[in-house]
């Protein structure tokens, strides 16, 4: 039978390490940027538990899964294969849906994304170019607003 061990996940501290996010300060809480809106210094992360939150953008979630999830647009299972704690018996297994983020939700994220795009066409516009970190984002954006029309569509 298939099946997520939670046990399985990274360690919290490990894992954002590799995300390539810088943690500041000591203790349990620690601070760094936050990739969902490119805003420096403004995401908390529990090292113990590794649940996050932005306190800029208010994307929050428990633990390295949910952040995966967010950060990478998967799916539960995609995102838990990934991390290497969905343990698969080799059975075929029926076609997983996830279930439909609720529309309110769904708005307010492409109400942020849409925002988000419309500041890059405008830094575009006024001649300026894109960063890195802005194209990347940009990318992010627009996976979440392809996720979204597809939820929906």
């Amino acid at each position: 039978m298939s099946e997520f061990k939670k046990e399985q996940l990274p360690d919290a501290l490990g894992y954002f390490e590799s995300q390539g996010l810088k943690l500041s300060a000591r203790g349990k809480w620690r601070t760094t940027e936050c990739r969902f809106h490119a805003g420096s210094d403004s995401m908390r992360i529990n090292t113990a538990s590794g649940a996050w939150v932005c306190m800029a953008c208010n994307a929050k979630g428990g633990d390295v899964l949910a952040y995966h999830m967010a950060a990478n647009c998967l799916d539960f299972v995609s995102a838990a294969k990934e991390l290497g704690a969905w343990q698969d018996d080799g059975k075929p297994s029926r076609d997983y849906r996830p279930k439909p983020i609720p529309a309110g939700q769904a708005i307010g994220v492409l109400a942020f994304e849409s925002h988000l795009t419309a500041i890059a066409a405008s830094t575009l516009a006024h001649g300026r170019p894109l960063t890195d970190i802005d194209r990347s984002r940009l990318l992010v954006a627009a996976g979440r607003i392809q996720h979204i029309a597809q939820v929906y569509a």
